[in-house]
Protein backbone atom coordinates (compact mmCIF):
# COMPACT_ATOMS: atom_id res chain seq x y z
CA UNK A 1 0.00 0.00 0.00
CA UNK A 2 1.05 3.72 -0.78
CA UNK A 3 2.27 5.11 2.45
CA UNK A 4 3.52 8.15 3.77
CA UNK A 5 4.67 5.96 7.00
CA UNK A 6 7.35 7.48 9.34
CA UNK A 7 10.53 5.44 9.93
CA UNK A 8 9.26 3.02 13.07
CA UNK A 9 6.64 0.15 11.64
CA UNK A 10 5.10 0.58 14.68
CA UNK A 11 2.51 3.10 15.39
CA UNK A 12 -0.17 4.04 18.17
CA UNK A 13 -2.50 4.86 15.54
CA UNK A 14 -3.16 3.40 12.41
CA UNK A 15 -6.20 4.70 9.67
CA UNK A 16 -6.35 1.84 6.84
CA UNK A 17 -8.30 4.12 4.19
CA UNK A 18 -7.84 7.40 2.27
CA UNK A 19 -11.26 8.49 1.52
CA UNK A 20 -13.54 10.89 3.53
CA UNK A 21 -13.71 8.73 6.46
CA UNK A 22 -10.02 7.89 6.86
CA UNK A 23 -8.83 11.54 5.79
CA UNK A 24 -10.88 12.89 8.51
CA UNK A 25 -9.71 10.23 11.22
CA UNK A 26 -6.42 10.78 10.78
CA UNK A 27 -6.63 14.08 10.78
CA UNK A 28 -8.54 14.35 13.61
CA UNK A 29 -6.07 12.46 15.41
CA UNK A 30 -3.04 14.32 14.57
CA UNK A 31 -4.63 17.26 16.01
CA UNK A 32 -5.73 15.14 19.67
CA UNK A 33 -1.79 13.85 19.64
CA UNK A 34 0.59 16.46 18.02
CA UNK A 35 3.82 15.01 19.10
CA UNK A 36 2.11 11.20 17.30
CA UNK A 37 2.89 10.10 14.45
CA UNK A 38 -0.42 9.26 12.90
CA UNK A 39 -0.18 5.99 9.89
CA UNK A 40 -2.61 6.74 7.54
CA UNK A 41 -1.96 3.41 4.45
CA UNK A 42 -4.04 4.27 1.22
CA UNK A 43 -5.53 1.77 -1.23
CA UNK A 44 -2.46 0.46 -3.22
CA UNK A 45 -1.25 -2.35 -3.01
CA UNK A 46 -3.74 -3.91 -1.25
CA UNK A 47 -3.59 -5.00 2.71
CA UNK A 48 -2.89 -8.65 2.67
CA UNK A 49 -3.71 -9.29 6.63
CA UNK A 50 -5.19 -7.69 9.46
CA UNK A 51 -3.43 -10.26 12.35
CA UNK A 52 -5.29 -8.87 15.64
CA UNK A 53 -3.83 -10.84 17.76
CA UNK A 54 -0.36 -9.35 17.30
CA UNK A 55 -1.92 -6.53 16.31
CA UNK A 56 -0.37 -5.95 12.93
CA UNK A 57 -0.76 -4.93 9.72
CA UNK A 58 0.44 -6.76 6.88
CA UNK A 59 0.26 -5.20 3.70
CA UNK A 60 0.73 -6.39 0.03
CA UNK A 61 4.51 -5.53 -0.09
CA UNK A 62 5.46 -7.50 2.77
CA UNK A 63 5.57 -4.46 5.38
CA UNK A 64 4.12 -5.19 8.93
CA UNK A 65 2.84 -1.65 10.89
CA UNK A 66 1.90 -2.73 14.62
CA UNK A 67 -0.75 -0.35 16.04
CA UNK A 68 -2.25 0.21 19.56
CA UNK A 69 -5.73 1.43 18.19
CA UNK A 70 -6.61 0.78 14.16
CA UNK A 71 -9.36 2.34 12.34
CA UNK A 72 -10.75 0.76 9.14
CA UNK A 73 -11.98 2.94 6.80
CA UNK A 74 -11.40 0.89 3.44
CA UNK A 75 -14.63 2.07 2.18
CA UNK A 76 -16.86 0.05 -0.30
CA UNK A 77 -16.54 -1.67 -3.82
CA UNK A 78 -19.00 -0.88 -6.59
CA UNK A 79 -21.62 -3.37 -7.40
CA UNK A 80 -21.03 -3.72 -11.04
CA UNK A 81 -23.98 -5.36 -13.14
CA UNK A 82 -21.55 -7.86 -15.32
CA UNK A 83 -17.77 -8.41 -14.18
CA UNK A 84 -14.74 -8.67 -16.50
CA UNK A 85 -17.43 -7.10 -18.97
CA UNK A 86 -14.55 -4.47 -21.05
CA UNK A 87 -17.93 -2.28 -22.06
CA UNK A 88 -19.30 -1.70 -18.36
CA UNK A 89 -18.17 0.72 -16.21
CA UNK A 90 -18.45 1.18 -12.76
CA UNK A 91 -17.56 4.54 -11.04
CA UNK A 92 -16.49 4.47 -7.26
CA UNK A 93 -12.92 5.90 -6.80
CA UNK A 94 -11.03 8.76 -8.77
CA UNK A 95 -9.05 6.45 -11.18
CA UNK A 96 -12.22 4.83 -12.29
CA UNK A 97 -13.69 8.43 -12.75
CA UNK A 98 -10.53 9.49 -14.93
CA UNK A 99 -11.52 6.13 -17.20
CA UNK A 100 -14.52 7.08 -17.26
CA UNK A 101 -13.93 11.03 -18.42
CA UNK A 102 -11.43 8.76 -21.41
CA UNK A 103 -14.05 6.88 -22.72
CA UNK A 104 -16.92 9.75 -22.73
CA UNK A 105 -14.66 11.84 -25.29
CA UNK A 106 -14.86 9.47 -28.05
CA UNK A 107 -18.68 7.97 -27.46
CA UNK A 108 -21.84 9.26 -29.04
CA UNK A 109 -23.97 7.57 -26.74
CA UNK A 110 -23.99 5.28 -23.33
CA UNK A 111 -26.29 4.24 -21.43
CA UNK A 112 -26.27 4.16 -17.30
CA UNK A 113 -28.15 1.79 -15.26
CA UNK A 114 -28.89 2.73 -11.92
CA UNK A 115 -30.85 5.72 -9.75
CA UNK A 116 -28.43 6.52 -7.64
CA UNK A 117 -26.33 9.44 -6.46
CA UNK A 118 -24.13 8.93 -9.10
CA UNK A 119 -26.50 8.57 -11.61
CA UNK A 120 -28.13 11.57 -10.59
CA UNK A 121 -25.21 13.43 -10.88
CA UNK A 122 -24.06 11.85 -14.22
CA UNK A 123 -26.79 12.29 -16.38
CA UNK A 124 -26.88 15.97 -15.48
CA UNK A 125 -23.50 16.70 -16.37
CA UNK A 126 -22.68 14.57 -19.27
CA UNK A 127 -23.21 16.66 -22.76
CA UNK A 128 -22.52 16.35 -26.47
CA UNK A 129 -23.49 12.60 -26.04
CA UNK A 130 -27.22 10.59 -25.86
CA UNK A 131 -27.48 9.10 -21.97
CA UNK A 132 -30.11 5.91 -22.13
CA UNK A 133 -31.04 5.87 -18.93
CA UNK A 134 -32.20 2.78 -17.30
CA UNK A 135 -33.86 2.49 -13.66
CA UNK A 136 -35.92 0.09 -11.83
CA UNK A 137 -38.23 2.50 -10.07
CA UNK A 138 -41.35 4.63 -11.17
CA UNK A 139 -39.70 8.23 -11.37
CA UNK A 140 -35.72 9.19 -10.59
CA UNK A 141 -33.61 9.82 -7.77
CA UNK A 142 -35.63 6.93 -5.59
CA UNK A 143 -32.94 6.77 -2.66
CA UNK A 144 -33.39 10.51 -2.02
CA UNK A 145 -36.60 11.79 -3.64
CA UNK A 146 -40.54 11.55 -4.11
CA UNK A 147 -42.62 11.26 -7.71
CA UNK A 148 -43.01 15.09 -7.11
CA UNK A 149 -39.79 16.05 -6.56
CA UNK A 150 -38.45 13.86 -9.44
CA UNK A 151 -40.51 15.63 -11.72
CA UNK A 152 -39.87 18.67 -10.39
CA UNK A 153 -35.94 17.61 -11.25
CA UNK A 154 -36.57 16.46 -14.80
CA UNK A 155 -37.82 19.19 -16.66
CA UNK A 156 -33.95 20.07 -16.37
CA UNK A 157 -33.05 17.27 -17.99
CA UNK A 158 -34.27 18.48 -21.36
CA UNK A 159 -33.37 22.34 -20.96
CA UNK A 160 -29.86 23.55 -21.40
CA UNK A 161 -27.56 24.87 -19.09
CA UNK A 162 -26.41 27.90 -19.51
CA UNK A 163 -26.64 29.06 -15.99
CA UNK A 164 -23.93 29.42 -13.85
CA UNK A 165 -22.96 26.78 -11.13
CA UNK A 166 -24.09 26.49 -7.72
CA UNK A 167 -21.64 28.27 -5.14
CA UNK A 168 -19.63 26.17 -2.75
CA UNK A 169 -20.29 27.04 1.17
CA UNK A 170 -18.23 24.03 2.30
CA UNK A 171 -14.95 22.42 2.54
CA UNK A 172 -14.38 21.13 -1.20
CA UNK A 173 -12.71 17.81 -1.72
CA UNK A 174 -10.62 17.52 -4.90
CA UNK A 175 -7.16 15.59 -6.41
CA UNK A 176 -5.52 18.99 -8.18
CA UNK A 177 -2.07 17.96 -9.11
CA UNK A 178 -2.01 14.43 -9.09
CA UNK A 179 -0.90 12.59 -11.83
CA UNK A 180 -2.57 9.34 -12.91
CA UNK A 181 -0.53 6.09 -11.99
CA UNK A 182 -0.13 3.19 -14.00
CA UNK A 183 -1.69 0.03 -12.36
CA UNK A 184 0.77 -2.77 -12.00
CA UNK A 185 -0.81 -6.38 -13.01
CA UNK A 186 -1.02 -6.91 -9.22
CA UNK A 187 -3.15 -3.76 -8.02
CA UNK A 188 -5.09 -3.42 -11.26
CA UNK A 189 -8.24 -4.18 -9.56
CA UNK A 190 -7.87 -2.48 -5.97
CA UNK A 191 -9.87 0.61 -5.37
CA UNK A 192 -8.39 3.85 -5.07
CA UNK A 193 -10.06 6.48 -2.73
CA UNK A 194 -13.65 6.72 -2.88
CA UNK A 195 -15.40 9.49 -4.38
CA UNK A 196 -16.69 12.42 -2.35
CA UNK A 197 -19.13 15.36 -3.25
CA UNK A 198 -16.82 17.22 -5.90
CA UNK A 199 -15.95 13.90 -7.89
CA UNK A 200 -16.89 15.72 -11.33
CA UNK A 201 -15.06 19.12 -10.65
CA UNK A 202 -12.44 19.40 -13.25
CA UNK A 203 -13.14 16.32 -15.68
CA UNK A 204 -14.91 17.51 -19.04
CA UNK A 205 -17.51 15.33 -19.33
CA UNK A 206 -18.55 15.70 -22.86
CA UNK A 207 -18.74 13.54 -25.81
CA UNK A 208 -18.60 13.87 -29.51
CA UNK A 209 -21.07 15.89 -30.41
CA UNK A 210 -22.22 19.54 -29.93
CA UNK A 211 -25.47 19.44 -27.69
CA UNK A 212 -26.02 19.61 -24.21
CA UNK A 213 -28.46 17.16 -22.63
CA UNK A 214 -29.78 14.14 -24.47
CA UNK A 215 -31.30 12.11 -21.83
CA UNK A 216 -34.13 9.00 -22.58
CA UNK A 217 -34.93 7.41 -19.75
CA UNK A 218 -36.31 3.87 -19.39
CA UNK A 219 -38.45 3.51 -15.98
CA UNK A 220 -39.50 -0.02 -14.06
CA UNK A 221 -36.78 -1.65 -16.15
CA UNK A 222 -33.49 -3.64 -15.41
CA UNK A 223 -30.75 -4.89 -17.64
CA UNK A 224 -31.40 -8.75 -18.97
CA UNK A 225 -29.07 -9.61 -21.06
CA UNK A 226 -25.24 -7.89 -22.58
CA UNK A 227 -24.42 -8.60 -26.08
CA UNK A 228 -21.06 -7.44 -27.46
CA UNK A 229 -21.18 -6.32 -31.13
CA UNK A 230 -20.73 -9.66 -32.72
CA UNK A 231 -23.24 -11.67 -30.33
CA UNK A 232 -25.60 -9.29 -31.08
CA UNK A 233 -25.60 -9.83 -34.97
CA UNK A 234 -25.91 -13.55 -34.43
CA UNK A 235 -29.01 -12.66 -31.82
CA UNK A 236 -30.51 -11.29 -35.14
CA UNK A 237 -32.22 -8.80 -32.51
CA UNK A 238 -32.94 -5.35 -33.48
CA UNK A 239 -31.86 -2.40 -31.67
CA UNK A 240 -33.86 0.78 -31.05
CA UNK A 241 -33.13 4.11 -32.27
CA UNK A 242 -32.79 6.87 -29.83
CA UNK A 243 -35.75 8.29 -29.29
CA UNK A 244 -36.08 11.99 -30.84
CA UNK A 245 -36.54 14.77 -28.84
CA UNK A 246 -39.08 17.48 -28.98
CA UNK A 247 -37.34 19.02 -31.96
CA UNK A 248 -37.73 15.99 -33.89
CA UNK A 249 -33.81 15.36 -33.89
CA UNK A 250 -31.95 12.35 -33.32
CA UNK A 251 -28.48 12.39 -33.60
CA UNK A 252 -28.02 8.06 -34.64
CA UNK A 253 -30.30 5.74 -36.25
CA UNK A 254 -30.50 2.10 -35.72
CA UNK A 255 -28.75 0.76 -38.30
CA UNK A 256 -25.62 2.18 -36.47
CA UNK A 257 -23.31 -0.80 -34.93
CA UNK A 258 -22.48 -0.52 -31.38
CA UNK A 259 -19.54 -1.93 -29.91
CA UNK A 260 -22.27 -3.08 -26.79
CA UNK A 261 -25.95 -3.59 -26.37
CA UNK A 262 -27.94 -3.85 -23.81
CA UNK A 263 -31.87 -5.45 -24.07
CA UNK A 264 -33.84 -4.13 -20.87
CA UNK A 265 -36.38 -6.53 -19.10
CA UNK A 266 -39.09 -4.58 -20.62
CA UNK A 267 -38.16 -5.89 -23.70
CA UNK A 268 -35.94 -2.76 -25.08
CA UNK A 269 -32.66 -3.24 -26.71
CA UNK A 270 -30.47 -0.16 -27.17
CA UNK A 271 -26.94 0.19 -28.87
CA UNK A 272 -24.03 2.10 -27.00
CA UNK A 273 -20.75 2.79 -26.83
CA UNK A 274 -20.14 1.52 -23.24
CA UNK A 275 -22.31 1.09 -20.10
CA UNK A 276 -21.76 2.65 -16.86
CA UNK A 277 -22.85 0.61 -13.71
CA UNK A 278 -24.26 2.71 -10.70
CA UNK A 279 -26.18 0.16 -8.62
CA UNK A 280 -25.07 0.77 -5.80
CA UNK A 281 -21.90 -0.35 -3.36
CA UNK A 282 -20.83 -3.25 -0.93
CA UNK A 283 -18.65 -2.78 2.27
CA UNK A 284 -15.13 -3.42 1.75
CA UNK A 285 -14.48 -5.94 4.41
CA UNK A 286 -13.05 -8.86 2.26
CA UNK A 287 -9.38 -7.76 2.91
CA UNK A 288 -9.78 -7.83 6.51
CA UNK A 289 -12.36 -10.76 6.92
CA UNK A 290 -9.50 -13.85 7.14
CA UNK A 291 -8.44 -14.70 10.78
CA UNK A 292 -10.43 -12.28 12.30
CA UNK A 293 -13.88 -12.38 14.13
CA UNK A 294 -15.09 -9.38 12.92
CA UNK A 295 -19.45 -9.60 13.38
CA UNK A 296 -21.17 -8.54 10.19
CA UNK A 297 -24.33 -6.47 9.54
CA UNK A 298 -27.42 -7.18 7.49
CA UNK A 299 -25.82 -5.38 4.65
CA UNK A 300 -22.05 -7.09 4.87
CA UNK A 301 -20.26 -4.31 6.93
CA UNK A 302 -18.65 -4.45 9.96
CA UNK A 303 -20.65 -4.08 12.64
CA UNK A 304 -19.96 -1.05 15.36
CA UNK A 305 -21.18 0.32 18.01
CA UNK A 306 -22.04 3.56 19.98
CA UNK A 307 -18.23 4.24 20.05
CA UNK A 308 -17.05 3.32 16.61
CA UNK A 309 -15.61 0.18 17.88
CA UNK A 310 -16.11 -3.52 15.97
CA UNK A 311 -16.66 -6.48 17.46
CA UNK A 312 -12.13 -7.21 17.38
CA UNK A 313 -10.20 -5.56 20.30
CA UNK A 314 -8.63 -1.94 19.40
CA UNK A 315 -10.31 -2.44 15.85
CA UNK A 316 -12.62 1.07 14.95
CA UNK A 317 -14.03 1.11 11.29
CA UNK A 318 -15.76 4.41 9.88
CA UNK A 319 -17.80 5.13 6.43
CA UNK A 320 -18.55 3.04 4.20
CA UNK A 321 -17.51 -0.28 5.45
CA UNK A 322 -19.02 -0.05 8.34
CA UNK A 323 -23.05 -0.94 9.72
CA UNK A 324 -23.76 1.59 12.53
CA UNK A 325 -25.63 -1.22 15.51
CA UNK A 326 -26.91 1.06 17.91
CA UNK A 327 -30.50 1.72 18.58
CA UNK A 328 -30.64 5.02 16.56
CA UNK A 329 -32.29 8.35 16.87
CA UNK A 330 -36.07 8.35 15.99
CA UNK A 331 -34.72 11.21 13.07
CA UNK A 332 -31.47 9.74 11.80
CA UNK A 333 -30.61 6.82 9.32
CA UNK A 334 -27.45 5.28 8.20
CA UNK A 335 -26.65 5.69 4.71
CA UNK A 336 -23.99 5.18 2.59
CA UNK A 337 -23.06 8.98 1.68
CA UNK A 338 -19.87 11.36 2.09
CA UNK A 339 -21.49 13.24 4.76
CA UNK A 340 -21.72 10.55 7.52
CA UNK A 341 -18.21 8.79 6.00
CA UNK A 342 -17.03 12.24 7.24
CA UNK A 343 -18.89 12.55 10.75
CA UNK A 344 -18.26 8.83 11.39
CA UNK A 345 -14.46 9.16 10.53
CA UNK A 346 -14.37 12.41 12.92
CA UNK A 347 -16.54 10.77 15.76
CA UNK A 348 -14.14 7.54 15.36
CA UNK A 349 -10.91 9.25 15.79
CA UNK A 350 -12.33 11.06 19.25
CA UNK A 351 -13.41 7.36 20.29
CA UNK A 352 -10.16 6.25 19.86
CA UNK A 353 -8.42 8.95 21.75
CA UNK A 354 -11.06 9.10 24.32
CA UNK A 355 -10.23 4.69 24.83
CA UNK A 356 -6.71 5.27 24.70
CA UNK A 357 -6.61 8.15 27.05
CA UNK A 358 -8.88 6.30 29.64
CA UNK A 359 -11.94 8.41 29.02
CA UNK A 360 -15.67 8.23 28.42
CA UNK A 361 -17.45 9.75 25.51
CA UNK A 362 -21.15 9.99 24.39
CA UNK A 363 -22.19 9.65 21.34
CA UNK A 364 -21.89 12.57 18.59
CA UNK A 365 -24.49 14.96 17.85
CA UNK A 366 -23.99 14.52 14.43
CA UNK A 367 -25.76 11.30 15.13
CA UNK A 368 -28.81 12.88 16.29
CA UNK A 369 -30.44 13.84 13.22
CA UNK A 370 -29.93 12.31 9.59
CA UNK A 371 -28.48 15.65 7.85
CA UNK A 372 -27.51 15.52 3.97
CA UNK A 373 -26.32 18.85 1.78
CA UNK A 374 -25.70 17.99 -1.92
CA UNK A 375 -26.68 19.71 -5.43
CA UNK A 376 -28.22 17.72 -7.97
CA UNK A 377 -29.01 19.37 -11.69
CA UNK A 378 -27.42 22.17 -10.22
CA UNK A 379 -30.31 22.59 -7.44
CA UNK A 380 -29.11 22.90 -3.85
CA UNK A 381 -31.04 19.64 -2.06
CA UNK A 382 -30.88 19.48 1.82
CA UNK A 383 -32.45 15.97 3.38
CA UNK A 384 -33.38 16.14 6.73
CA UNK A 385 -34.63 13.56 9.39
CA UNK A 386 -36.90 10.66 8.07
CA UNK A 387 -37.27 12.55 4.73
CA UNK A 388 -38.50 9.97 2.66
CA UNK A 389 -41.02 8.89 6.26
CA UNK A 390 -38.55 6.07 6.30
CA UNK A 391 -39.98 4.04 9.16
CA UNK A 392 -43.18 5.58 9.67
CA UNK A 393 -45.77 3.54 8.14
CA UNK A 394 -48.69 4.98 7.00
CA UNK A 395 -49.27 6.98 10.04
CA UNK A 396 -47.89 10.38 9.00
CA UNK A 397 -48.60 13.02 6.23
CA UNK A 398 -47.39 15.27 3.58
CA UNK A 399 -46.99 18.79 2.80
CA UNK A 400 -45.82 20.34 -0.01
CA UNK A 401 -44.65 23.60 -1.33
CA UNK A 402 -43.53 23.75 -4.89
CA UNK A 403 -42.57 26.69 -7.73
CA UNK A 404 -41.75 25.47 -10.57
CA UNK A 405 -37.96 25.80 -11.65
CA UNK A 406 -37.14 27.71 -8.04
CA UNK A 407 -38.01 25.21 -5.19
CA UNK A 408 -39.49 22.21 -4.06
CA UNK A 409 -40.10 21.67 -0.29
CA UNK A 410 -41.36 18.54 1.61
CA UNK A 411 -42.16 17.75 5.36
CA UNK A 412 -43.27 15.40 6.61
CA UNK A 413 -45.27 14.98 9.60
CA UNK A 414 -46.40 12.47 12.56
CA UNK A 415 -48.74 13.78 15.50
CA UNK A 416 -48.56 17.38 14.79
CA UNK A 417 -44.60 16.81 14.69
CA UNK A 418 -42.11 17.43 11.96
CA UNK A 419 -40.43 13.74 11.53
CA UNK A 420 -38.45 15.12 7.97
CA UNK A 421 -38.20 17.18 5.08
CA UNK A 422 -36.81 17.67 1.43
CA UNK A 423 -35.35 21.09 0.73
CA UNK A 424 -34.71 21.66 -2.94
CA UNK A 425 -33.70 25.26 -3.97
CA UNK A 426 -32.17 28.10 -1.97
CA UNK A 427 -35.11 27.57 0.33
CA UNK A 428 -33.34 29.16 3.36
CA UNK A 429 -35.33 26.92 5.67
CA UNK A 430 -32.69 23.96 6.78
CA UNK A 431 -31.86 25.38 9.95
CA UNK A 432 -35.79 26.28 11.04
CA UNK A 433 -36.45 22.42 9.88
CA UNK A 434 -33.62 21.20 11.45
CA UNK A 435 -34.44 23.02 15.15
CA UNK A 436 -38.57 22.09 14.42
CA UNK A 437 -37.58 18.10 13.85
CA UNK A 438 -35.33 17.99 17.21
CA UNK A 439 -37.02 19.78 19.34
CA UNK A 440 -40.54 17.98 18.38
CA UNK A 441 -42.30 21.25 18.29
CA UNK A 442 -46.08 20.93 18.52
CA UNK A 443 -47.10 21.89 14.51
CA UNK A 444 -50.86 20.97 14.79
CA UNK A 445 -51.89 24.83 15.09
CA UNK A 446 -50.34 25.70 12.02
CA UNK A 447 -51.88 23.53 9.66
CA UNK A 448 -50.83 24.07 5.54
CA UNK A 449 -50.10 27.88 7.25
CA UNK A 450 -46.72 26.31 7.67
CA UNK A 451 -45.46 25.80 4.29
CA UNK A 452 -47.07 29.33 3.57
CA UNK A 453 -43.97 31.56 1.39
CA UNK A 454 -45.61 34.86 3.02
CA UNK A 455 -44.75 33.63 6.50
CA UNK A 456 -41.31 34.06 7.81
CA UNK A 457 -40.61 30.80 9.81
CA UNK A 458 -37.74 31.88 11.24
CA UNK A 459 -39.15 34.55 13.08
CA UNK A 460 -41.54 31.95 15.01
CA UNK A 461 -39.36 29.38 15.51
CA UNK A 462 -35.43 30.87 15.28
Amino acid sequence: MEAARPPSTAGRFVVVGGGIAGVTCAEQLAIQFPSEDILLITARPVIKAVTNFKQCILTGDGSQHVYEKLCLCAGAKPKLICEGNPYVLGIRDTDSAQEFQKQLTKAKRIMIIGNGGIALELVYEIEGCEVIWAIKDKAIGNTFFDAGAAEFLTSKLIAEKPEARMAHKRTRYTTEGRKKEAQTKSGAGNLGSALGPDWHEGLNLKGTKEFSHKVHIETMCEVKKIYLQEEFGISKKKSLPFPRDHCNQSVTTDKEAWPVYVELTNEKTYGCDFIVSATGVIPNTEPFLCGNNFDLGEDGGLKVDAHMHTSVSDVYAAGDICTASWPPSPFWQQMRLWTQARQMGWYAAKCMAAASLGESIDLDFSFELFAHVTKFFNYKVVLLGKYNAQGLGSDHELMLRCTKGQEYVKVVMQNGQMMGAVLIGETDLEETFENLILNQTDLSSYGEDLLDPNIDLEDYFD
